[in-house]
């Protein structure tokens, strides 16, 4: 059956290297291609309406300023600027006018503004930035914590390993994620203290279908969904498998060119196979990264996205509002607060 619910999202049209234009053109697509959706567009009219092709569903609340991707003192500047565009998307999101939000913001402003702005679920003690990983081995995965804490203690990463839980089972079906702990090593007691400390939490957690330790380099090859760690692990690991796909393309290109017979080659056999794999290792189909522990959807695309990506990103927050997953959430965070006052 269709869901012909329409959902709301606010957009910081401004955030990004390629703002508005990009954005507004992924907007374009995505209420092309998703007859329920409604967008309020937060930003600049004039550049934003240079772009937008006319729709009832989208609309568009001016803001005088943006977040720059180089500002300094981010919590200074969204405490001060009441007009910055994703102070307003985000003020939607908690006012209830939205369901959620997307944007291209940099990392560290879109962290700090949902703490200030959006807030954490009541019970969460962290927040957690989280990709979904391409996918290889007939699924993709989760990765969190990449960045938004650069340290967590083990009762962090297992209250941000039911978050990433939840969402998988509500909003994309998975019944039961196995959760990894990434690590140095698969066996048990590898690592730091804790990580040692992680792993029996984790292990010893009833609502957590716990696997063990994984290795980084078994990531895209184990049967786990979800895979945690701390957000300077996270991160590192996060730009490592960036890094290394640039990295293969750049030498595979060397290598086709190297030769007529290459060339050749690629052109009738290979060229295909290719462009699926680039675009499978690219990410775009992804179209950004989740902010778990805020009450409220919200996605944070890469700030170099094209159009289509945001678009994707669009759709990838308008999945998240239909899992309902935020409110699932809320309500076992509720559950375990009252346990734990009967118990006292």
């Amino acid at each position: 059956m269709t869901d012909t619910t329409r959902i709301k999202l606010a957009v910081d049209a401004m955030g990004g290297d390629f703002a508005p234009k990009e954005i507004v053109k992924g907007v374009n697509l995505a209420i092309k291609n998703n007859p329920n959706l409604e967008l309020v567009l937060y930003g600049d009219e004039s550049q934003i309406k240079e772009y937008l092709e006319e729709n009832e569903r989208v609309s568009i609340v001016h803001c005088s300023s943006k977040l720059d991707m180089g500002v300094k003192d981010p919590i200074r500047e969204i405490r001060t600027n009441k007009d910055l565009s994703l102070s307003k998307a985000f003020q939607a999101v908690h006012d209830h006018e939205c369901a959620g939000a997307v944007t291209c913001g940099p990392t560290q402003g879109v962290v700090v503004a949902a703490h200030m702005i959006v807030k954490k679920v009541p019970g969460m003690q962290r927040i957690a930035l989280c990709p979904i990983m391409p996918e290889f081995g007939g699924k993709s995965r989760l990765l969190l914590d990449v960045g938004a804490n650069v340290e967590l203690r083990p009762e962090h990463i297992v209250q941000i390993a039911h978050f990433a839980s939840v969402y998988l089972k509500e909003s994309n079906g998975v019944e039961n994620p196995l959760v990894g702990l990434v690590n140095i090593g698969s066996e048990p007691g590898k690592g730091r203290e804790v990580d040692k400390e992680t792993y029996e939490a984790l292990k010893n957690d009833p609502q957590i279908n716990f696997f063990g330790n994984i290795e980084p380099k078994e990531m895209f090859f184990s049967d786990c969904d979800i895979l945690v760690t701390d957000g300077y692990c996270g991160n590192l690991v996060l730009k490592t498998l960036e890094g290394t796909a640039k990295a293969v393309g750049k030498e595979l290109e060397k290598a086709i060119k190297s030769s007529f017979w290459s060339s050749l080659g690629y052109v009738l056999f290979m060229k295909g196979a290719m462009k699926k794999f680039k675009k499978k290792v690219s990410g775009d189909d992804v179209g950004g990264a989740l902010l778990f522990g805020v009450d409220g959807v919200i996605v944070k695309s890469h700030g170099s996205s094209n159009a289509y990506t945001f678009s994707k990103a669009i759709e990838r927050c308008a999945m998240g509002v239909r899992g309902n997953y935020v409110e699932v959430m809320k309500q076992r965070l509720s559950a375990e607060s009252s346990d734990q006052n009967q118990d006292k």
